[in-house]
């Protein structure tokens, strides 16, 4: 049983002690340790530093806890390779979180950032996350929700003040492209093809391409985080922090929302949903030109987009990576598209709602043998860690 009092540590000692000359030398030593060497190492210390390496969820990047004589200075991220991609997702993270943080957005802050290896030093935020409180007390977890909603109105709204899309190594809005691309096409490759292994479906590139279409209808350039759930929402001293922000773009304000209230790690209720949505509504509403129809309007296309997404996104985690944790909430998610689209306004999109329906039936039928699978390979993987 998770309880907070394991989780909700104490991290107010870190900021008096870093400085950046303490910084600079642990880039240093985190560089030697951690830098271009196998991940397979877990703890390190060198002289009155100790390091702890942390899970990093579908990241392939290294996160590391930097501690001295058992106390928190900071978290140290390095990427998961050398590469092009990596390195540009780095100085991302960089860029954002300073625009972020000086903003006055709720992101930890950064101590300090090398150019030679693309490794940041963040304020450490403990390890309590909102989806971690949900485990552990789901009526104080659903009291955050509403400094959350708060939280990511003052992201959107106060984050696109002088934004530079420069910052952005992704793309630099959430386009048709990214839709089909990364969202729509991700569904349908890494779960109905891959995962499922079913025959191609002729016709459904054309629903995808219209569904994006009538998406990009209510693109409004705000700021947009785009993986905004419970995993990325830490709570530190009754405060949320909102962290893996390094693919914000500029993108309308329903994607967001939409994936913090159909994130199936939380399993929200309709009602539950509901209200964060109009109170959400309610914070933008504080702000000036907002088109608060638009915003209603656009919801549903915004939702199922981040949906397809998310299938996608965990079929590749449990198979590709072998990170069985994620094909636990592929079902909830299914179950979630599967009622959108069959809401008034996709009554046009036939094959869409077709092969998600038979997507769900078919995993559920396959969902015992994948669950072996999962479960047999995390425990080889275990032994392997062990040995």
């Amino acid at each position: 049983m998770v309880t907070l009092d394991a989780l909700g540590l104490c991290y107010h000692c870190q900021e008096s002690i870093m400085n950046p000359g303490l910084a600079t030398r642990i880039i240093e030593v985190l560089e030697d340790v951690f830098v271009g060497t196998e991940p397979a190492a877990t703890t390190a210390s060198v002289q009155d530093l100790s390091f702890i390496k942390l899970a990093s969820d579908g990241s392939m990047r290294q996160i590391i806890r930097v501690l001295s004589q058992g106390e928190p200075l900071c978290i140290g991220i390095v990427p998961g390779d050398n590469g092009y991609t990596a390195r540009a997702e780095a100085l991302s993270a960089y860029k954002l979180g300073d625009h972020l943080y000086r903003n006055s957005i709720s992101v930890p802050k950064i101590y300090g950032y090398s150019e030679r290896s693309g490794l940041i030093l963040f304020e450490d935020c403990g390890n309590l996350r909102l989806y971690d409180c949900l485990i552990a007390d789901r009526n104080r977890a659903l009291l955050y929700y509403r400094q959350v909603v708060t939280e990511l109105v003052a992201l959107q709204i106060r984050g696109v003040r002088d934004f530079d899309v420069s910052w952005c190594y992704d793309t630099d809005a959430y386009d048709e492209s990214v839709m089909v691309k990364r969202e729509s096409n991700y569904f349908y490759r890494a779960f109905w093809l891959e995962m499922l292994g079913e025959d191609a479906v002729a016709g459904l590139a054309d629903e995808f391409a219209a569904l994006a279409g009538k998406t990009h209808r209510f693109f409004v350039p705000l700021l947009l985080h785009r993986d905004f759930q419970s995993r990325n929402i830490m709570l530190v001293d009754n405060a949320v922090k909102i962290i893996d922000y390094q693919a914000a773009r500029l993108g309308p304000p329903g994607y967001d929302i939409a994936s913090l209230l159909i994130d199936p790690y939380a399993d929200l209720t309709d009602s539950e949903q509901q209200q964060l949505w109009e109170l959400y509504l309610g914070k933008l509403a504080e702000h000036d030109g907002i088109d608060e129809q638009l915003v209603r309007d656009s919801y549903p296309y915004l939702a199922v987009q981040r949906n397809l997404q998310i299938i996608g996104a965990f079929a590749f985690l449990s198979m590709a990576r072998g990170k069985p944790f994620f094909f636990t909430y592929l079902m909830p998610a299914l179950t979630g598209l599967d009622r959108r689209l069959h809401h008034p306004e996709f009554a046009s999109f036939v094959l869409l709602r077709s092969t998600v329906s038979a997507a769900r039936e078919r995993f559920a039928k396959k969902y015992t043998a994948l669950a072996a699978q999962w479960g047999e390979k995390e425990e080889r993987n275990a032994n392997g860690r062990n040995r």
